[in-house]
């Protein structure tokens, strides 16, 4: 219920509810005194104003039009396959950023590990911008490109989903046995944001990242479908995703009926006939409940956090995790009332850096001030 956002009201600080509403340029700071002190001083972004473009107002179309107009900063990538358990592979997308005038050395320059959404990969234009962002700072990054779309061939049936955080573990296994004494800090975007928050509620102190930043996390993945299923949503973003793990047809039809999943025509449909099938879960009710973070954030350990857009077709404001976040000392909770899904586009021609851009260089850099690895 949207009533939940009255938890907000717990100090003088924090913004009624209905400033979602009645106030859409303010962000909403959901998190314990402690955090909220940290990010004031050392990410300003947090309170900063988010205006979208002006013709470019609404959820939906700050989702699609950030597809089309976002600019791609130039990144060249070191690529890497790294095996995993089962016979497959994982294809790793790298800056090492060598001539880094702020930590150069190798052993020591923090890592940024960047999670894409769904259908994304290293090439995203968000993913690129927060390269960008994380290369001028001076430190190395690495992009973990889902099973199937960083290029590679799929050697076995298996893909990825939500709620699967073996490759997630292997990765950040693999960084960590690279660079021992490095930090490592972990973003990640829609389902990559999703991933992330099941690994650090799974691993707890062990996770291996000293923090976490998500961006467009679907909270509730049940009501995420009934958003994405309202008939609007339903035929603007519904067929795109659902044919996401399709480009490997041969493989994967040694598992599933490809020709029954190509018919799927929502989010739901694909999950019933793929996802829950590929990753054995007795229905598609149980891998939701799986895949969802939301109740999962007790568990996390390592500061983290989350932006959401009050207007996201992915995921509803009423599913926001307000409440866990208000009591939580560790999570903080950004909300603000425009920016669709992954959008946050502002200024009358929005190609450049924009609002989720600056958030994300701004959390990076706080946390390494906070470790002493920077000024």
């Amino acid at each position: 219920s949207s009533l939940s956002f009255s938890l907000c009201l717990s100090h003088t600080h924090t913004y009624a509810c209905a400033h979602l509403c009645l106030v859409p340029f303010t962000p909403v700071l959901v998190c314990s005194d402690a955090f909220r002190v940290f990010l004031q001083r050392h990410c300003p972004v947090v309170a900063e104003p988010f205006s979208p473009t002006p013709w470019c107002w609404g959820g939906r179309l700050q989702t699609l039009v950030r597809v089309l107009i976002k600019s791609s900063p130039q990144v060249d990538y070191r690529n890497e396959l790294i095996r995993t358990a089962d016979g497959g592979q994982i294809s790793l997308d790298w800056v090492d950023n060598g001539d880094s005038a702020a930590y150069p050395e190798c052993y020591s320059r923090p890592t940024v590990l960047i999670l894409p959404g769904l259908t994304g990969n290293s090439r995203q234009t968000y993913v690129l911008h927060a390269v960008s962002q994380a290369t001028r700072r001076g430190y190395r990054c690495v992009v973990f490109n889902n099973r199937g779309f960083g290029g590679e061939e799929l050697l076995t049936p298996v893909t990825f989903c939500a709620a699967d955080t073996s490759d997630l573990e292997r990765v950040v296994l693999h960084v960590r046995e690279l660079f021992p004494q490095a930090p490592l800090l972990g973003t990640g975007v829609s389902l990559g944001g999703m991933l992330l928050l099941n690994y650090l509620a799974r691993k707890g102190s062990e996770a291996g990242l000293v923090a976490g930043l998500t961006m467009s996390v679907s909270w509730d993945t049940l009501e995420s479908c009934a958003s994405l299923e309202q008939p609007i949503n339903r035929l603007i973003f519904n067929r795109h995703l659902t044919c996401h793990s399709l480009r490997h047809r041969k493989m994967l039809e040694t598992v599933v009926d490809v020709d029954h999943v190509l018919k799927a025509r929502t989010i739901r449909e694909f999950d019933e006939r793929y996802t829950s099938v590929m990753f054995g879960y007795k229905s598609c009710l149980d891998y939701y409940q799986e895949a969802s973070p939301n109740y999962k954030l007790p568990r996390t350990t390592v500061p983290i956090l989350c932006l959401n857009a009050a207007d996201d077709p992915f995921s509803p404001k009423h599913a926001l995790p307000v409440a866990l976040a208000k009591r939580l000392p560790n999570v903080a909770l950004l909300v603000t009332s425009h920016g669709g899904h992954i959008g946050y586009l502002e200024g009358l021609y929005p190609r450049g850096e924009g609002y989720m851009d600056r958030l994300f260089g701004q959390f990076i850099q706080a946390v390494l001030i906070v470790l002493g690895l920077t000024d």
